[in-house]
């Protein structure tokens, strides 16, 4: 196939299965608002997603190249705002705000747009897994469906292991500690892909 979709599945797994900003947020989402009540947010993080594949597939590597210095930009405006969400996970505590309204779909779409990993984790989909002169259509289709996949399975679990660690941890001392290291994974996350040069 002009698309290596088995060899892109694994990669997309240990990519959207591993910490990064967006796992962070629906870890922090789960653990304030239990998965139920996060699903909306789930489901506009997976969509989010989609934001990024198809403008990246039907040219936007091509103004990468021409005009390096905006995505550049846009790398450094995307994890100020990320940095600025981890700062408001560290002071949030799960018994606060119980009746607050969870963040819905709208917020969970421009978490990936936001995303450096989900940037970099999508151009090295097409730069490393889809041949050259691969019709745009099917390699963006096949790199679309691999990640919806991925995220539709790995995105929930990550919203629940941050809901059951909150029951466990709510009103306790250990709660702050836990808001502090999701944050700092976060800032974490970011500053990896920040200064890796690598798509992980």
């Amino acid at each position: 196939m002009s698309v290596a979709v088995a060899s892109f599945a694994v990669f997309a797994a240990s990519q959207v299965g591993t910490p990064g900003p967006a796992n962070m947020a629906l870890m922090a989402t789960g653990a304030r608002y239990g998965l139920r009540r996060a699903l909306p947010f789930v489901a506009g993080v997976v969509l989010g997603k989609q934001l990024i594949i198809w403008p990246i597939g039907f040219g936007l590597m091509q103004l990468a190249e021409t005009a390096p210095w905006a995505f550049e930009a846009l790398k450094w405006a995307s994890a100020a705002y990320i940095v600025w969400l981890a700062w408001k996970v560290a002071n949030l505590r799960l018994g606060e705000g119980g009746d607050a309204a969870a963040p819905g779909l709208a917020a969970g779409l421009i978490v990936h747009p936001l995303n450096p990993k989900a940037w970099a984790m999508i151009t090295g989909g097409f730069t490393a897994f889809v041949a050259p002169g691969t019709p745009a259509l099917e390699a963006t289709a096949w790199i679309a469906l691999v990640l919806l996949g991925c995220q539709l399975a790995l995105h929930p679990l990550w919203t629940l292991g941050g809901s059951l660690i909150a029951a466990r941890l709510r009103g306790r001392p250990a709660e702050r500690y836990l808001m502090w290291t999701l944050a700092a994974l976060t800032v974490a996350s970011v500053l990896f892909v920040l200064f890796s040069g690598g798509p992980a």
